[in-house]
């Protein structure tokens, strides 16, 4: 299981603001991510603002939109699974590699919380439900929380 080794973070998020954007696809699966999400943010004291988009394809922008916005950071939520084209690979990759460049052209943080499934299970198996073994959506809020005060210690 790759939740395993995860460390401890400081998720503290008072003083913080906190923008979920999330993906439409696979409803069962990104509502476990959001429920996920939603509860470790809701427990460190940051402000919270929620964006849904259509898919994951669009989370970068959007998440760039709510950064330059004012947002101290993002968890960006999504569902892609594997079909038979090559699509997934695309969108895997867009997803992939326009957060990263949202949160370097930023210098804000981006949670990462984009599942990359071969099949459904995969997905139900990480998406936090009762019957996960993994929590992806409270893991990514945790890593945006943690860096976001990172970064404003860094800052000053």
């Amino acid at each position: 299981m790759s939740g395993e080794g995860m460390p401890e973070l400081d998720t503290d998020g008072t003083g913080l603001t906190v923008t979920i954007v999330s993906g439409l696809w696979h409803t069962r699966i990104s509502e476990g991510l959001l429920g996920g999400a939603r509860a470790v943010l809701a427990a460190s004291g940051a402000t919270v603002s929620e964006i849904q988009v259509a898919g994951s394809f669009e989370l970068p922008v959007v998440s760039k939109a709510a950064l330059e916005a004012g947002a101290d950071a993002v968890v960006a939520l999504g569902v892609i699974v594997r079909g038979e084209t090559p699509h997934f690979d695309y969108v895997a990759a867009a997803a992939t590699d326009g957060l990263t460049r949202v949160a370097l052209d930023t210098g804000k943080p981006v949670g990462f919380g984009v599942l990359t499934v071969d099949d459904e299970q995969q997905g139900l198996d990480r998406a936090g439900l009762p019957e996960s073994k993994e929590d992806v959506g409270g893991r990514a809020a945790e890593a945006a929380l943690a860096t976001a005060k990172i970064l404003r210690d860094l800052r000053g």
